[in-house]
């Protein structure tokens, strides 16, 4: 991949023109999309399967007019009058059919109607009229709220005496998120910290441009594609907050290694093209975890938070794309204006180096302690998290003030809190003869269980074949009593079957808050095992190793633990809520740990590779595992704080005014990147790998074959480039090797030191009696053997790296295995192959064949490498002085061309 990246990046340094063309392109065309066929954002929250709403479907199809959304016109009198009284009766008989006659409407209920109960409050101050509308949330036009509001007034003004009438319900709500200029404070700070790290508002600028350019284009595409699918309000604002957080800090890993290698003297368009190979690589790895964490939200099985899922995703899929294609095309219009001054640099990287080397220091001085002082704070702070509730936003979370949110509380302190999240029993009535008399008795019973507050409506529908009930907790939607209410009346279900003969449901919005918070509670663990399962196997990737991976996972535990004990201690238990803005608390949106988890799980993965990637190269350099962290914590700290802070700031700057569903998101994402970055990657990791010293990295034999490699810090395209005029600017040699080395799956050597030259036309052959690793020889030189140690070429070619291309353009012919090897030789010289590959030549005794073969050597078509027992068969085959011998033995010797 770090070829294909360096190639990439310089293509985008000299066609920066067109680049930068085709990303305004982009732009336009997905924000003109977005303008001509978005259809706006849907929060209508369903699982497909459970009770509710499978009972919300049906009312839809056999009772459509209590099946949409509803409002609410709250009639409120001043202390001492009351809201029943004569004037207030014939006001309000007096605008019902006007409210009838509202567009969108369906039905409306009166409260003095005789078959209504309970809708006047007992402290006689309130009266509710419901308006229920024949369409969901998201299809409300917008005169339907605008003909309510202006009937409210009416009735206000015909009422008089300081009456109030307020307007709630859902149909007011107001759940789309929105952008305030407090989300600046995010980019403020992600600027000043830019401008911190390098000195420049050119540098400083550019990853704010670019991030700001990717969540363009992919919030446009989120909206563009509500025309094909149902896209929640919160998807778009959670693609602007990954996107603007993983867009400034991936263009910043960029340009900080562009800076670092200008400061070395390297040329501007070599430094582009090895930064975005080198970082690059890092860069699509990071993505890469973060966008497999959001698309592995598909294991809750619910459709708007798979599509938020991948709406996320798509936001941080375009941030990578933009670091690796936009970043370098800017980066080339920078030209030398980036290169560092190096006497104020210096100045600049003693001072943070000598803060930086203190701190790894105090961290890894006695690490026992520093380990037990971190695991001991993250454990504590994770003890709120057992007391975190989850549910679905209603009114009671809107910003004070609003209609929504006045209305909802009048009702709350008038009538009780369970009118604001009522529930509705559904009754399959097609078979029985007293359709009227058995919903009565439901009610009747429902009116006796617990928790049950009143029963303010019980009807059939027009055909008499569905009965609904409503039903009034004593207590809200987001408390646990309701949940335990919800699960009572449906163990009901058995008794109203056997004393009435139907089958009943329970559903409405606080059900289905109820079953989506309870599915995604139980999609935690099997989401969890998916993520950490994934972290484990990533990292053993790219570490090669098995104690690194256990440890990183093991911070991530620790991280998610703080950050859903911080966020419960807020929004759950209400402190500093007043600080934080928190409407309301005792709960958050049910999708939060989902998101958080799979959201930190990528941020957490981005700094563990950045930082630790450093560290295991020094160690494999030098050796010197102690040393190797304090060297690779000081390279690596200054991007790893700044990309830390901006992201930190970026998430903290949604909290003040962000909205009920983005606030809990945006400050359980800045508590945890404070935690994963400070406290588990820059304070723990050190002191864990200082414990566990060389044992840190290890990876067994087998299992270091069988895992692909992933060159997350693009070591490969280094050691590319270093043979790139290796052994000679523009050497004919088809094979080239120095310090050949190879193990097996136990970790014993097979052969080392092997050093041959090759050259067009000739034969090598490896010989030596017994398993002497000749076969291995072969197989490496032919790019089979993906562990391959030391320096080599093959056509030109560095291995491992292009291992697949010397594959296809080799012939690998093993003798043992065929009946016409010289058959094989010749189809291959006859397709042009430039080198065969013969193991076990001494195992072919028939004439014939020997015969073939020995043409196929004589006429010099292609290079040959073959593999025997001893040089008696090579001179029958082939003269002599063509032959160049490697002797191999069973004991790894060092070996070299003779």
């Amino acid at each position: 991949m770090s070829s294909f990246l360096y190639r990439l990046g310089r293509l985008a340094a000299r066609g920066r023109v067109l680049v930068t063309a085709l990303w305004l392109v982009v732009l336009c065309v997905s924000g003109g999309a977005a303008l001509l066929f978005g259809q706006g954002t849907d929060d209508t929250f369903a699982i497909p399967g459970s009770e509710s709403q499978e009972a919300l479907d049906h009312l839809g199809r056999v009772f459509p007019q209590v099946s949409g959304t509803s409002a609410q016109l709250v009639v409120l009198v001043p202390e001492g009058q009351r809201a029943d009284s004569a004037a207030v009766r014939d006001s309000v008989s007096a605008v019902v059919p006007e409210l009838t006659g509202a567009p969108q409407v369906s039905t409306v209920v009166d409260p003095f109607d005789p078959a209504v109960h309970d809708a006047v409050s007992k402290d006689g101050r309130a009266a509710l009229v419901t308006v229920q509308l024949d369409v969901g949330l998201a299809d409300i036009q917008p005169s339907t709220r605008t003909a309510l509001a202006g009937i409210a007034q009416d009735l206000e003004n015909r009422i008089g005496h300081g009456t109030e009438v307020l307007t709630g319900g859902d149909a007011f709500s107001d759940k789309v998120p929105k952008l305030s200029p407090t989300e600046g404070i995010g980019l403020v700070i992600a600027l000043v910290v830019l401008l911190m790290v390098f000195g420049s508002f050119i540098a400083a600028g550019m990853p704010l441009l670019t991030a700001i350019l990717g969540v363009g284009v992919s919030v446009a595409l989120v909206y563009a594609a509500t025309s094909v699918a149902t896209v929640s309000s919160t998807a778009p604002m959670l693609a602007v907050m990954l996107g603007l957080a993983v867009g400034i800090d991936y263009a910043l890993f960029l340009l900080s290694r562009h800076r670092d290698q200008l400061a070395e003297g390297l040329e501007v368009e070599e430094s582009i093209a090895r930064a975005t190979a080198t970082a690059g690589s890092a860069v699509i790895f990071a993505g890469l975890t973060v966008v497999i964490a959001l698309l592995g939200l598909f294991v809750a099985g619910i459709p708007f938070l798979t599509t938020m899922g991948i709406a996320a995703a798509g936001g941080v899929a375009v941030a990578v794309i933009v670091a690796i294609t936009l970043i370098p095309a800017l980066l080339a219009f920078a030209g030398e204006r980036l290169r560092p001054k190096k006497p104020r640099k210096a100045r600049k990287t003693k001072k943070k180096t000598r803060f930086s080397l203190r701190w790894v220091r105090l961290a890894t001085k006695s690490p026992w302690i520093t380990i037990a002082l971190i695991v001991g704070v993250l454990a504590i702070a994770s003890v709120p998290a057992l007391d975190l509730r989850l549910a679905l936003p209603d009114n009671g979370t809107d910003e004070d003030g609003t209609p929504a949110r006045v209305a909802y509380d009048a009702v709350a302190e008038h009538f009780g809190p369970g009118f604001n999240g009522p529930l509705v029993v559904t009754a399959d009535i097609l078979s029985t003869t007293d359709p009227v008399g058995i919903t009565n008795g439901i009610a009747d019973d429902i009116r006796k269980v617990p928790g049950v507050a009143v029963v303010p409506l019980a009807t059939p529908n027009p055909k008499g074949d569905t009965a609904i009930i409503q039903v009034v907790p004593t207590t809200g939607a987001f408390d646990e009593a309701t949940d335990d209410l919800v699960e009572r009346l449906r163990s009901m279900e058995g008794q109203f079957k056997d004393r009435y003969g139907v089958q009943t449901a329970v559903t409405g919005f606080t059900a289905v808050g109820i079953d989506v918070s309870t599915q995604l509670g139980d999609a935690l663990l099997p989401f969890g095992i998916l993520v950490v399962g994934l972290s484990l196997v990533l990292l053993a990737m790219v570490f090669r190793s098995i104690l690194v991976p256990l440890k990183a996972t093991f911070g991530y535990l620790l991280s998610i633990g703080a950050a859903f004990g911080a966020t419960s201690f807020v929004f759950g238990q209400g402190h500093l809520a007043d600080a934080l803005g928190v409407t309301r608390t005792g709960s958050v949106i049910s999708f939060l740990p989902i998101i958080l988890m799979g959201v930190l799980f990528g941020l957490a993965m981005d700094y563990e590779v950045f930082l630790v990637s450093r560290i295991r190269e020094d160690y494999v350099h030098h050796g010197d595992a102690h040393k190797a962290i304090e060297t690779g914590f000081v390279s690596a700290s200054r991007v790893v704080t700044a990309a830390a802070v901006i992201m930190l700031g970026v998430f903290a700057a949604f909290v003040p005014d962000g909205s009920a569903t983005i606030k809990p998101i945006a400050f359980s994402l800045a508590v945890g990147v404070f935690v994963d970055a400070f406290l588990v990657r820059m304070t723990l990791v050190p002191a864990i790998l200082a414990l566990l010293g060389p044992r840190a990295w290890g990876l067994p034999p087998w299992l270091d074959r069988k895992l692909p490699v992933f060159d997350a810090e693009g070591d490969g395209l280094v050691h590319e480039l270093r043979l790139a005029d290796w052994p000679a600017p523009g050497s004919p040699e088809v094979i080239s090797a120095a310090g050949l080395r190879v193990d097996d799956d136990r970790g014993r050597t097979i052969f080392r030191d092997v050093e041959l030259h090759l050259g067009p036309g000739e034969i090598l052959a490896v010989h030596g009696s017994g398993p002497a690793g000749k076969s291995a020889l072969l197989y490496a030189l032919a790019g089979r053997v993906p562990n391959v140690r030391g320096d080599l070429k093959v056509l030109g070619r560095v291995l491992p790296q292009h291992a697949h291309a010397v594959r296809r353009n080799v012939a690998f012919v093993a003798c043992k295995e065929t009946d016409d090897p010289a058959g094989e030789v010749r189809r291959a010289l006859d397709d042009g192959v430039a080198l065969v590959f013969l193991d076990d030549l001494d195992t072919v005794v028939n004439t014939a064949q020997r015969a073939g073969l020995r043409a196929s050597f004589a006429s010099r078509e292609a290079t040959f490498a073959v593999s025997c027992q001893s040089l008696a068969i090579v001179r029958d085959l082939v003269p002599t002085t063509a032959v160049a011998g490697l002797a191999m033995t069973p004991a790894p010797v060092p070996a070299e061309v003779r």
